[in-house]
């Protein structure tokens, strides 16, 4: 009978890929086993094997470079039959995939087909396994749409990728993975850049999709937050390496392995307030050779030591608020035209910034929190006068920016920078990391000569943990972290004293976005910088500001100290974001696990 509960047996998997100069084991001998109804949570950081494993499973590991040299992936089909999918012909398994096996990609955007439309994109899977007619295979996928919760589903056929938002663009993937009805789910990172609003929607969506079918899932991300939220069972790995797997409740209640801990204290807490936030090198250390070395700390014992009091943060917030504010927003009004006339007048607009007034005061760090299409990054390139506004005032350091012409506003611009989302979008490819952080020295003619310019970059580069000898590497040469830090080091080129951060954590490993928050907090207390930081995640907001502004369809919903908003919400708006939050603490892993026995017990 126990053994009519597996679907899928991962047994000492090897997964190799060969390059120039040696061959990589992205996956070196694993082994972990799948039952119906389960969802094993696949957690490390960017590198660790885990997407790796997936695509294994799924045998689309590009060959070469990539190829499977070890071990067996063996799926037990209904019938009793058993499949080693590492033997299977290419035949069988485009049989099996889409059909038995199904996998939501982690970038939508770039998985979804451009030039279909979103319905047809679903609809061409079901006509394929399901052998249906093109009008049944619409009526399917519209009642699949339906299923997932996308809004106004006979439109969303017809929609192109581009016209609906990402949270919309992952449930077309669910519903595409969903659409055979198959016995595997495989989830690559489904919300890593989502709202919190949105992702808690999707969570909810894959757990009662999974009980309706019986379904097995392999959820696979960085945030052991999520997995607390969804998954049964947890397997950490490290290095192509499963380090630790257990319960739900056993890894998060008594980690044994360091890195586990690390990963679990480098979330950012919200009932906590720290000077800094742990990384994994508090848990994890290496010997010359580069042999783990384990340090016997608990979580507890590392967080306990970084706490900040009420009465050093009221003394902080004392002195800083006693100084006049460094900005003034009054009035700010920014609207995109949404329809015209045939004359060409504008007959709609979207209000995406309505109406904000509000100040930040030097060396303060103002935490901009909302779900997508809420108006914050338009308000932060609005002050940044990369839009334009329709009204109101932008006032710098007593001047108003809006009444400057593009040859004074140059010369602001020195002190006020920001950092975008995707690093990599932000660097030139064709520069070298230090051409893209000497070219603003050299447009605002910082400094006399090259030499000294490219003495100041290396100096930048080491203060943001990186080498001198990334000076003349490019940019796909790093890691997401690595570029958002050469980021970082190019908007401090010009010395600002003003610096605005859109959603420039979002995308990182919570380990490495951990390290780049340390980062920012240390060189706004080294420089006194001032911060506006963005984002949709109210639990980074709330470790990094000193007063949250929580925006909605482009108004202002709440303003205040960032402890005193999360602790006491006054709207419906914020306490939903607050409440969507996945926080992975014990009480609410006991109430999750609770709450699927019930589920159980009465199905």
């Amino acid at each position: 009978m126990k053994d009519q509960n597996i679907l899928l047996e991962v047994k000492n998997l090897v997964t190799e890929f060969q390059t120039e100069d040696e061959v990589v084991k992205a996956v070196n001998n694993i082994s972990f086993t799948l039952n119906r109804g389960e969802t094993i949570g696949v957690v490390g950081e960017s590198g660790s094997g885990k997407s790796v494993t997936s695509l294994s499973v799924m045998r689309l590991i590009p060959d070469p470079p990539g190829r499977i040299t070890g071990g067996e992936i063996i799926f037990h089909k209904e019938n009793g039959e058993k499949i080693d999918l590492t033997k299977a012909s290419e035949v069988e398994m485009r049989g099996l995939r889409g059909n038995d096996i199904a996998m939501i990609f982690q970038e939508p955007m770039t998985s979804l087909n451009p030039v279909y439309t979103c319905g047809n994109q679903v609809a061409e899977a079901i006509i394929l396994h399901q052998k249906v007619s093109k009008n049944e295979a619409k009526k399917k996928t519209i009642a699949l749409f339906k299923q997932v919760e996308l809004p106004r589903p006979e439109a969303m056929f017809d929609a192109y990728p581009h016209q609906i938002s990402g949270g919309q663009k992952q449930r077309v993937m669910i519903a595409m993975a969903m659409s055979c009805q198959p016995k595997i789910l495989i989830a690559d990172e489904p919300t890593t850049a989502l709202d919190v609003t949105v992702q808690n929607t999707i969570l909810h969506l894959m757990n009662q999709l999974q009980r309706e079918q019986d379904m097995g899932i392999l959820f696979i991300t960085h945030d052991l937050g999520v997995i607390a939220e969804l998954a049964d069972k947890v397997v950490v790995m490290y290095k192509g390496k499963i380090v630790e797997q257990g319960s739900v409740w056993d890894v998060f209640s008594s980690p044994r392995h360091p890195y586990t801990k690390g990963l679990l204290a480098c979330r950012p807490p919200m009932n906590k307030r720290l000077h800094w936030l742990p990384t994994i090198k508090d848990f994890m250390q290496f010997d010359v050779e580069g042999d783990l070395q384990e340090v016997d700390k608990s979580v507890e014992q590392v967080v306990s030591k970084l706490l900040i009091s009420k009465e050093e943060r009221r003394k902080r917030h004392k002195a800083m608020y006693a100084h006049e504010p460094v900005l003034k927003v009054k009035g700010l009004r920014t609207y995109f035209p949404l329809e015209k006339n045939i004359f060409g007048n504008v007959t709609k607009v979207v209000k995406a910034v309505d109406d904000v007034t509000f100040d930040v005061y030097p060396g303060e760090t103002l935490g901009l929190v909302g779900e997508s299409g809420c108006g914050k990054t338009t308000l932060g390139r609005t002050i940044l006068r990369l839009v334009n506004n329709n009204g109101g005032q932008i006032i710098y350091n007593g001047i108003d920016l809006g009444t400057l012409s593009s040859k004074e506003l140059r010369n602001y611009r020195k002190d006020m920078q920001i950092v975008f989302q995707d690093p990599y979008s932000s660097l030139n490819p064709r520069l070298t990391v230090g051409e893209a952080i000497m070219e603003p020295m050299r447009v605002h003619n910082i400094l006399s000569s090259e030499e000294e310019q490219m003495n100041r970059v290396v100096e930048l580069l080491v203060r943001v943990n990186m080498g001198k000898e990334h000076f003349y590497r490019y940019p796909h040469e790093f890691s997401g972290g690595q570029r958002q830090r050469i980021c970082i080091a190019r908007a401090l080129a010009l010395n600002p004293q003003f610096i605005i951060c859109d959603e420039s954590v979002s995308a990182l490993d919570v380990s490495v976005q951990a390290q780049v928050l340390n980062l920012l907090n240390e060189l706004r207390d080294e420089f006194n910088f001032t911060y506006i930081f963005i984002s949709h995640d109210l639990s980074v907001v709330k470790f990094m500001a000193d007063r949250m502004i929580v925006m909605n369809q482009g108004k202002i919903e709440e303003m205040g100290d960032a402890d005193e908003i999360y602790n006491n919400p006054q709207s419906d708006y914020t306490k939903g974001l607050i409440n969507a939050i996945p926080k992975g603490e014990l009480a609410d892993i006991k109430a999750v696990q609770a709450s699927k026995q019930k589920n159980l017990v009465v199905e």
